[in-house]
């Protein structure tokens, strides 16, 4: 078992000094000229992202996070002309799938923040365009989040449908602009395909289908898992102590034949070919279906919540099953339950002393300070996570969602049973 310290962590060591113009406000021209950072054997190089495959070793597999972002921001306007500021979060129905949520018809509830909410006087907001009307209702006031009734017509429309004709594209908090044009394509994956997320998996965006298509022919496969992520990605950690930071829960939605590959490719591994996260969520969600494996071999007969990853599980459950193990029970847990999918929350949350099960690298982006997502870097990289940061500050490295890339090989722990 982990030694459990990891909470008390300060949040100031694992901080740095980004300047605002480090910050890339736009994508550059093409997805595959950002700059790529790689990080293995604690040192690192530089290359182009659309050289990527000539960092990875052949037979590797790559995990996509194939999650599509909604159009979740809403403006509406007042009976004075006031505008508000809607921004859709996830159902309020406790236990509901997104995606289904977003097949609802006629009227929908849903947790909402809410911009200008004082200036929210009367009961319903409306807007209309092209034929098209949607009202909204403040259902139930919270300190942050707030419980929103929509209601449209055609009531024959989805509600993804309704958020596809009147939202817009919730681009991070950070650029300090409004959604434009470019924002459309480019904050979102080639690869997208199920709705629910409120921001971009930005690890994906440098990716396009010819690289994808140069890895599949260098025997470097790829399959999807979903994590929807959710607005708590942009939360900074306040609190001086890590044991006092809530980590935000989001869905993931896993099907049985990727956790069938993944366990292949566990099987086959070799001193080379390595699991390769494409993205913190993507990473998230494989290190989660190691320890739903552990919770299936403690507790077999779990239902599908009860083997759902709470913020500290990772530290406080044995952890001397091997990868093999905990995947292959939990594809016989699936069966016993003829379960072709995983569909529940996560709430994970990986800090420094944190040893991979899994995956061996991640492709991602550069954070926030104060984020959760540094954090998860420091726990691959160890303290060389500054090194890294270091060396992209001082050469011209681009920032947060828009930004370079990197690939980061960790030391994955594999442990034998005891």
């Amino acid at each position: 078992m982990t030694e459990w310290v990891e909470q008390d962590i300060q949040i100031s060591d694992y901080t740095y000094d980004l300047p605002e113009d480090r910050i890339a406000k736009y994508p550059l021209a093409g997805r595959e000229l950002s700059k790529l950072l790689v990080y293995k054997n604690s040192s690192f190089s530089e290359d182009i992202f659309q050289n990527i495959s000539e960092h990875i070793a052949e037979g590797s597999l790559l995990i996509y996070n194939d999650t599509k972002v909604m159009h979740a921001r809403l403006h509406f306007k007042n009976s004075k002309g006031g505008r508000i500021e809607i921004f859709c979060l996830g159902p309020a129905e406790p236990g509901s799938d997104p995606l289904l949520s977003l097949e609802k018809t006629k009227n929908i509830r849903w947790n909402c923040l809410v911009g200008r909410i004082a200036k929210w006087k009367e009961r319903f907001l409306y807007i209309e365009k092209n034929g098209y009307f949607l009202s909204a209702e403040l259902l139930q006031k919270g300190e942050s989040e707030n419980v929103i009734g929509f209601s449209w017509k055609p009531e024959t429309l989805s509600f993804a449908e309704v958020l596809e004709k009147f939202g817009e594209m919730p681009i991070p908090p950070y650029l300090k602009r409004e959604s434009e044009e470019i924002d459309q394509s480019r904050y979102q994956t080639v690869y997208a395909d199920r709705e629910g997320s409120v921001a971009a998996p930005t690890a994906g965006l440098h990716f396009t289908d010819s690289i994808i298509k140069k890895l599949e022919s260098m025997n470097i496969s790829g399959v999807k898992v979903t994590l929807h992520v959710g607005a708590g990605t942009f939360k900074p950690v306040k609190s001086e102590l890590i044991r006092d930071h809530q980590m935000h829960a989001e869905w993931i939605d896993v099907s049985k034949l990727t956790i069938e590959r993944i366990l292949q490719q566990l099987e086959g591994k070799d001193s080379s070919n390595a699991i390769i996260s494409v993205g913190t969520t993507s990473l998230r969600t494989i290190e989660s279906l190691y320890w739903m494996g552990v919770k299936s071999i403690l507790y077999p007969d779990s239902k599908m919540e009860e083997l759902e990853i709470m913020q500290w599980d990772p530290y406080k459950l044995t952890d001397h099953y091997t990868s093999i193990e905990a995947i292959g029970s939990l594809l016989l847990w699936m069966n016993k339950y003829d379960l072709k999918r995983l569909v529940c929350k996560t709430q994970i949350m990986i800090v420094p002393t944190y040893k991979l099960k899994i995956a061996d690298a991640l492709v991602t982006n550069f954070h926030q300070p104060n984020s959760t997502l540094l954090l998860l870097v420091a726990a691959i990289t160890g303290n060389d996570w500054r090194k890294i940061y270091d060396h992209a500050l001082n050469n011209n490295f681009r920032f947060l969602s828009y930004g370079d890339g990197s690939l980061l090989f960790g030391n994955r722990q594999e442990q034998a049973k005891m």
